[in-house]
């Protein structure tokens, strides 16, 4: 049976997650995570959507997007087939990289954008890569802390939700990181509006009420992974 297609919300939230077939390493270089930032990098500016966190783990990958006009399921298509088009021919491979579809979960911007962002930021902390998430070189964090030049990643928008002056919002932006640790899974960020294959305006006034049409997904914790660092 085919694949019924993903309906397109511009200007919707979307946490978007990524795994390996069969829970295979994606990831076994910096010049391969490297390659898939630029892809990342690329995507965004041809098709102008705001990335606000990525993260990049052995097996998977996670992104926090507000797409545009085009529509997310064209975005990620073509991110991960040039990604797998890259892997299969570097590392002398054929067929499937990713597993099945990428998974998008609609986000509620007003009341969990930041928590979301935290969360992706802590992915490495929970899965025993690193203590702190200042540590792990592989995503969106550094750019928040004004250590990267990552000028796509829509920082500007966000840390003046915690204070004027930049220094300021990065310490408080920090202390929101690091409350977080104690947290630990949150349900209620992975709860997926789904099926999302309804039609017409019927769709769009169950929308405004998300709760009538949720069903629940979780990611499965990874194990047995290492921390990747930036060689050099």
């Amino acid at each position: 049976m085919a694949r019924k297609p993903r309906v397109h919300f511009p200007g919707a939230l979307y946490h978007v997650m990524a795994r390996g077939n069969q829970g295979q390493a994606i990831f076994t270089d910096d010049a391969d995570r490297r390659r898939y930032l630029d892809l990342l990098q690329e995507s965004q500016r041809r098709h102008n959507y705001r990335v606000y966190a990525y993260v990049l783990m052995g097996n998977h990958i996670h992104h926090l997007i507000q797409i545009g006009q085009t529509p997310l399921a064209k975005v990620m298509q073509n991110i991960l087939f040039r990604y797998t088009r890259y892997w299969n021919a570097k590392y002398k491979k054929i067929g499937h990289l990713f597993q099945g579809r990428y998974k998008a979960i609609l986000c509620d911007k007003g009341n969990y954008l930041l928590e979301l962002i935290r969360y992706l930021h802590l992915n490495p902390v929970r899965s025993k890569l690193v203590q702190d998430p200042d540590r792990y070189p592989w995503s969106s964090h550094a750019a928040y802390l004004a250590r990267t030049g990552t000028k796509w990643i829509a920082v500007d928008e966000v840390l003046p939700l915690f204070a004027k002056r930049p220094a300021q919002a990065i310490s408080a932006y920090r202390r929101f990181v690091r409350d977080g640790l104690q947290l630990g899974h949150r349900d209620e960020l992975y709860e997926v509006v789904e099926p999302l294959h309804c039609r017409g305006l019927r769709l769009k006034r169950r929308f405004a009420n998300i709760s009538t049409f949720r069903r629940r997904s979780r990611c499965s914790a990874d194990g047995g992974e290492r921390m990747p660092r930036r060689s050099g």
